[in-house]
């Protein structure tokens, strides 16, 4: 092992604390657990913000079986992972991992297995071990380039470990060491752990600003991942009591994994990426916890750079009110106590959040986000569409598809790009975003082409856009211009067996609702049967939940908005065509949510249904990078189009 120090920024200065001893007295113990029971009958579930389907609880660096000093057995780390509701459990063997059979998911509980001494273990972080004086601490590391070789580019440290506060302060040790197990003073204390087992543990366990200086320090350099180390060996046993069982432990301190699947490979990503936070969830179960910058590219959710186009924003939620620090660069920005933070920013920087609550009169941290990376944007940042001008195309453009008022002409009208001497070719009529509000099809000219290059009639309507034109005149456009189609697109090429309809965000909202809700389409003689499948791209899916961009195209009324919800007319009663729904890693809020939960809602009702998510990229550049021939959400759309149908209730990931 090579050691290092990190020098550089001061740390932050946290609220005056007890001590461990002090923490230990009956009435503080007491007053402990009855602030942690009002923290549960306080909190409050928080809505689907994440664009990541899951937020697992992971117990990280987790001793059983490996050595003499440890007690435990993997099966009774299993039963307490349970108990306590954790999802991953990684196992750090001292040595090489005992039991291979041991990784892989076991009864619901998915075990990851490695070494704490080699380069080769699955997850190595460094951890403090020391304190050399003067506001700094050493730590132990593998030589940063064999273990980032080995673990595929993780970088990151050990922001809390039990046993390194146990190490730091020994006061609670010597305490048990030095009385008489016929004492008084010993029975008082059994009689507390056994009532209060979690506060007990828990008053060993301190913020140590140091660590999180040199955090801060190292994040300022690179992408350095956070997590919380439980370290639990179920050995610390003093007159034949346990006093750090698995469970009390798992309870104890969690490492948050924001996840799709609870899979080796999706957890460990979430780990490279930074996509985790670490909880005392010992005092409120901290699940729901969002931190993340918004701008009008996207949101971008922990362990994530953004670039900072336009207005960006700094946001948290939290279930349960708390005192919320945001820093930067490891000094705070901004304060203030809720369970919402919302923080304006011009300045680039590394932004992270504490969490903080008043538990038996002290400050004790709660809550630890991974940072955001906000970077100021450059020319290179401006994404670009592919053009390919030489592909054998024929465009028409300015066709008519329906008529109307002498303003709207120019809206009524669509675009075709057919592949040349096109012959019964598959159709794709896209309908593009911009909020109901903005847009126009000569925007999407690069897509027409990028379609059309694949062997795809692909057709790009203009419709009417609000305020001028509320809801419902943009659905009754589109299912105009899929009339049109099915009366025309043959003599460009495409069959009228084969249309598929789509749309981006308001587009997506667009498509799924002519497809879900056959009013719109009855009316121009056809029907939702006709459509041959519907691809829907960060779509919008509920608007019975009301919103200031909505609010200027949709009724203020719940019953007309939800009428307006493709998620509302979702039923086993209808036969619907196939679904593509595609949501990506920097989606707005709350799309990804809700992709989720219509693709969940047509599965079901027993349609079928692919559901896609595209990492790296926002809800503007997913459209633009749809034109490069490698893109993934491209892929998936030809592959929906051209391809056989997959069975139902299919979940389609980006490799």
């Amino acid at each position: 092992m090579a050691a290092f120090l990190l020098r550089g920024a001061e740390p932050a200065k946290p609220p005056k604390a007890r001590t461990a001893l002090e923490r230990l007295e009956s009435t503080t113990l007491k007053a402990a657990h009855e602030d942690r029971l009002r923290f549960a009958r306080e909190r409050r579930p928080l809505p689907d913000f994440g664009v990541f389907a899951h937020d697992f609880r992971a117990v990280i660096h987790v001793h059983a079986e490996d050595s003499e000093h440890t007690k435990g057995t993997r099966q009774e780390a299993l039963a307490a992972a349970k108990r306590a509701g954790v999802s991953v459990v990684v196992l750090t063997d001292h040595g090489a991992p005992k039991a291979e059979t041991w990784r892989g998911v076991h009864d619901g509980v998915l075990f990851l297995a490695g070494s704490e001494e080699s380069a080769k273990g699955l997850l190595r972080f460094p951890r403090a071990v020391e304190d050399k004086g003067e506001g700094e601490l050493r730590f132990l590391s593998h030589v940063e380039e064999r273990y980032n070789a080995s673990l595929d580019g993780l970088q990151g440290m050990e922001i809390c470990n039990r046993h390194t506060d146990a190490k730091l302060d020994r006061s609670i040790e010597k305490f048990l060491t030095v009385i008489s197990p016929k004492s008084k003073e010993w029975n008082d204390f059994v009689q507390n752990f056994k009532r209060y087992p979690d506060e007990v543990f828990a008053a060993g366990t301190d913020y140590r600003p140091e660590i999180f200086a040199a955090w801060d320090r190292a994040t300022k350099a690179r992408h350095f991942t956070g997590i919380g180390a439980n370290d639990a060996h179920q050995n610390q046993v003093f007159g034949g009591i346990t006093f750090d069982p698995y469970e009390v432990s798992f309870r104890n301190l969690s490492t948050h994994i924001l996840a799709n699947e609870l899979t080796e490979s999706d957890i460990r990503q979430a780990l490279i990426d930074g996509h985790v936070y670490v909880s005392h969830d010992w005092l409120c179960d901290p699940t729901g916890f969002a931190f993340a910058a918004q701008n009008n590219m996207g949101v971008f959710p922990m362990g994530d750079p953004a670039l900072m186009w336009g207005t960006t924003r700094l946001i948290a939620f939290t279930p349960l009110a708390a005192d919320l620090k945001l820093f930067r660069n490891g000094s705070v920005v901004f304060q203030t106590n809720g369970t919402n933070l919302t923080f304006t920013t011009k300045d680039a920087g590394v932004y992270r959040l504490e969490a903080w609550l008043k538990v038996a009169g002290e400050e004790r941290p709660w809550i630890y986000s991974n940072p955001v990376y906000l970077e100021k944007p450059s020319l290179s940042s401006i994404p670009i569409p592919s053009v390919d001008l030489n592909a054998p195309i024929q465009i028409s453009k300015d066709v008519v598809y329906t008529e109307g008022a002498p303003d709207d002409e120019h809206k009524h009208q669509l675009d075709i790009y057919a592949p040349k001497a096109a012959t019964n070719a598959p159709v794709f009529i896209f309908f593009h975003g911009g909020a109901w509000k903005n847009g126009d099809r000569a925007q999407y000219a690069a897509l027409g082409y990028r379609f059309a290059g694949e062997g795809v009639v692909t057709v790009i309507p203009s419709y009417r856009l609000a305020p001028k034109n509320k809801h419902p005149a943009q659905v009754e456009d589109a299912a105009a211009a899929f009339a049109w189609a099915m009366r025309n697109v043959k003599q460009y090429g495409g069959d009228t067996n084969r249309i598929f309809i789509g749309g981006h965000s308001a587009g997506g909202h667009m498509a799924a609702l002519l497809t879900v809700d056959d009013r719109y389409l009855q009316k121009q003689g056809f029907s939702p049967s006709q459509i041959a499948g519907t691809v829907t791209l960060s779509g919008v899916f509920d608007l019975s939940v009301a919103d200031t961009v909505a609010a200027s195209v949709f009724s203020t009324n719940n019953v007309e908005r939800k009428d307006a919800s493709p998620l509302h007319h979702v039923t086993k009663s209808k036969s619907l065509p196939p679904f593509l729904i595609t949501y990506c890693q920097w989606d707005y809020v709350p799309l990804a949510g809700q992709a989720r939960q219509f693709y969940h809602a047509l599965q079901v009702a027993n349609d079928r249904a692919e559901l896609h998510f595209t990492p790296q990229q926002n809800h503007i550049s997913e459209v633009i990078a749809m034109t490069r021939p490698d893109d993934l959400t491209a892929q998936a759309v030809l592959r929906f189009i051209i391809a056989p149908r997959l069975g139902k209730g299919h979940s389609l990931s980006a490799p």
